[in-house]
């Protein structure tokens, strides 16, 4: 059993601003416990940003996915189409992005997450073309999309390096990359449930290059696919690593695994307290990454409430569309209301922020809070449902 007292003087040496070692890390994640831990996180977060410490963001956004046919197969995903499937698979076609992105707008969002599979055709020119079609149309949207497997995947197809996928890409309109891909960085887990992606090292190294072509980063991780505790610390030390050389990680995003219609049989959900004892770890850890976003989507309300005080500064979007982890079970949903009401029970101020953090509209009189109640989470609502595609989804077949 680890020593109270050696546990309490590292809480003690990070919640100061020192550096924690991943053994340290490791031994607070597993035995620290769960209220200091959430208080000595806390005290990062307020000694970080002194002076906004009572303010708590959101964004407004909207995840269009474009197409569900992968070539990856995740075994924790339950989106995906194989390619030769012409009964489940589909794509969306421009005109369609271009509507959603229109409502986007009307609704007051100011992001935009372009995701879908990694479609066997679909090289760097297809996101050129979208990303040009979007911003000249959209200017005001910024294109916060894709990650380092999408990269690796175009690239590939186009018979180009990371690099001139990425150069091309950025010119075309992408702003920053999501976090996307992630999922378990250390080679163990990553292989058992993302077997045909590219190694955590080589998502490290998409991402580096991306940020010293002066395009930044989220970083994410899926909790509780059956990763050990060490396994988890491991994937955090390697982020820290990376950001050390590029300062390019605008923000941690840990998020839950959702265990319905998928081929990860027999495996759970991370529990709601190894959720939380992560978002403060991560905040002890990651002394170079500004921001850790709560995720309501995939653990809950309550539980992205409770993150604002283990560390968290953001609690995430409030999505007008999401079809990805709520085909595998997701099913928070949420307005904005909601997320306000969450942010300001929870002791926090809300405030509106861009993609890039700043505060757009800080809800500091309850009296004056935003009447539109149109803008609601809308999960799953446009995916498959039934079996069948939505009408003005393309039915494909991807050879």
């Amino acid at each position: 059993m680890t020593d109270q007292a050696v546990l309490q003087s590292v809480l003690d040496r990070a919640a100061a601003g020192g550096r924690i070692t991943k053994e340290e890390a490791l031994d607070l994640y597993r035995h620290a416990p769960l209220h200091a831990l959430g208080q000595a996180a806390d005290a990062v977060r307020r000694r970080r940003y002194a002076g906004t410490e009572h303010i708590a963001t959101y964004i407004i956004e909207r995840n269009i996915n474009y197409t569900n046919v992968c070539v990856t197969a995740c075994k924790f995903c339950a989106f995906y189409a194989a390619p030769k499937d012409t009964k489940k698979g589909w794509s969306r076609d421009l005109d369609d992005i271009l509507r959603r992105c229109a409502e986007t707008v009307e609704l007051g969002g100011t992001q935009i997450m372009f995701q879908g599979g990694h479609h066997p055709d679909y090289g760097v020119e297809y996101y050129e073309h979208h990303f040009s079609a979007i911003k000249k149309d959209f200017p005001q949207l910024v294109i916060h999309s894709l990650g380092a497997s999408e990269v690796e995947h175009m690239a590939r197809i186009s018979g180009v390096s990371a690099e001139e996928a990425i150069r091309r890409i950025h010119a075309a309109g992408l702003d920053s990359f999501a976090g996307a891909g992630a999922e378990l960085l250390p080679a163990r887990p990553r292989k058992a449930i993302a077997p045909l992606k590219e190694s955590g090292e080589r998502w490290l190294e998409i991402m580096e290059i991306a940020h010293k072509l002066g395009v930044e980063s989220t970083s994410t991780m899926l909790m509780g696919t059956g990763e050990t505790n060490a396994e988890r610390i491991e994937h955090i030390a390697m982020i820290r690593d990376t950001q050390d050389r590029t300062g390019g990680f605008r923000a941690f995003i840990p998020y839950t695994y959702q265990p319905e219609n998928n081929h990860l049989k027999g495996r759970t959900q991370a529990t709601i307290f190894e959720y939380l004892r992560m978002i403060a770890i991560a905040r002890l850890f990651l002394d170079n990454i500004a921001h850790i976003q709560g995720s309501w989507l995939t653990v809950g309300k309550e539980a992205g409430q409770l993150s604002l005080h283990y560390g968290a500064d953001d609690l995430g979007s409030i999505m007008l569309e999401e079809n990805v982890v709520s085909s595998a079970g997701a099913k928070h949903r949420s307005n904005r209301q909601e997320i306000i009401d969450l942010i300001r029970k929870a002791g926090r101020t809300p405030a509106q922020r861009a993609t890039t953090y700043e505060h757009l509209l800080v809800h500091d009189d309850p009296a004056n809070d935003p009447a539109d109640d149109r803008v609601v989470s809308h999960i799953s609502s446009t995916a498959i449902e039934g079996g069948t595609a939505h009408p003005e989804l393309k039915l494909i077949s991807a050879n």
